[in-house]
């Protein structure tokens, strides 16, 4: 891939519940960074309400764009080409953000370059590193996805281990709702652990038949449900913070085993972490320790590039317009997208 200097990317990310933009040039430097997020609305409903994003989608995709060219310092003249997630994500807030970059496409005349989610979280991983190349191994773990993926080029992946039911984050989500905790319950349960002893509970780690790298977190989140009702039926009382740790370490356990695995059947020595639980303490650490003794160096970004953000979009968009990845007016919303296409 022959890289050209001076490129500006306008990235556009409506997939869930953020509506950002940003302006990042030769797909590594920001020149800025928007993101209005709805975490306060949702909060009341313990999750996302599917219509409710949409709404807020479309009262705010033109306020983050005109404000992310602000910040950057520049007009739409000056950008080169709009990058957008098309999917995977909530088909009526992706929608949302593909037609406001087909319009921007299509009025100023400039290329549209379609960016899958999944993608453009990995792509986090080469703003926060400046040197980053491929291939390496990366997980990718939030509220919709849990993957293992080599990655072999910028915008070539190969998924070795996917999750089978709930996503890692919708698990945290869902524990810490029945904890008490309120939503999202990531960052919740993340500092509550902390408080905890991370034995105090044996939860179950499930295993896949075979050579399956493959992720079941759904038993998990069943077992401390189940634990939960046990206890208060019986009017015994617990200790919510050793209920998290002990959940946090058996989700963190499996996470870690199965993507050093990966690293290792790849013959790869680094591992990157890259999604909304990516920017859980205990993660990071169990995968910088536990990648160490095998010789695997660890890398992430900073929790402002692990949640939704369109600066990751704008990278990887970067690197699909060289690889002359373009979409015309017909470019549509996936809400199911497979990443290796």
């Amino acid at each position: 891939m022959n890289e050209m200097e001076n490129i500006t990317i306008l990235g556009i990310e409506s997939s869930c519940d953020e509506t950002a933009a940003a302006v990042v040039l030769n797909g590594r430097e920001v020149l800025s960074n928007v993101i209005n997020t709805q975490i306060d609305i949702h909060k009341k409903f313990g999750g996302v309400v599917p219509e409710v994003a949409s709404r807020r989608h479309i009262e705010n995709i033109d306020i983050v764009i005109d404000e992310a060219l602000s910040q950057a310092g520049i007009t739409f003249d000056d950008i080169d080409a709009i990058a957008v997630t098309y999917g995977p994500g909530l088909i009526g807030a992706l929608l949302v953000g593909v037609s406001a970059a087909k319009a921007l496409a299509f009025a100023l005349d400039k290329p549209l370059v379609p960016v899958h989610h999944i993608m453009g979280h990995i792509s986090a991983n080469f703003v926060a590193h400046k040197n980053l190349e491929p291939p390496f191994t990366c997980l990718v773990a939030s509220g919709g996805h849990s993957h293992i993926v080599e990655v072999e080029d910028y915008g070539k992946c190969r998924v070795m281990g996917r999750t089978r039911d709930d996503a890692a984050g919708e698990a945290f989500d869902k524990v810490a709702r029945v904890l008490g905790l309120g939503y999202p319950g990531g960052p919740l349960i993340d500092k509550l652990a902390k408080e905890g002893k991370p034995d105090a509970v044996q939860f179950p780690r499930v295993k896949m038949s075979g050579d399956s790298l493959d992720f079941s977190f759904s038993g998990v989140k069943t077992a401390v449900i189940n634990y939960l009702h046990k206890l208060e039926q019986n009017g015994e009382t617990y200790n919510k913070a050793d209920i998290a740790a002990s959940f946090q370490e058996a989700v963190t356990d499996v996470l870690c085993e199965h993507t050093i695995e990966a690293a290792k059947r790849s013959g790869s020595k680094l591992i990157a972490l890259a999604g909304g639980v990516a920017s859980n303490s205990a993660l990071r650490e169990k995968m910088k320790c536990e990648a160490a003794k095998h010789g695997i160096d660890t890398i992430y970004p900073p929790p402002v590039l692990c949640t939704d953000n369109a600066v990751m979009i704008a990278c990887a968009g970067y690197y699909g317009y060289l690889n002359g990845e373009r979409a015309d007016m017909t470019l549509n919303a996936v809400a199911s997208l497979d990443l290796e296409g």
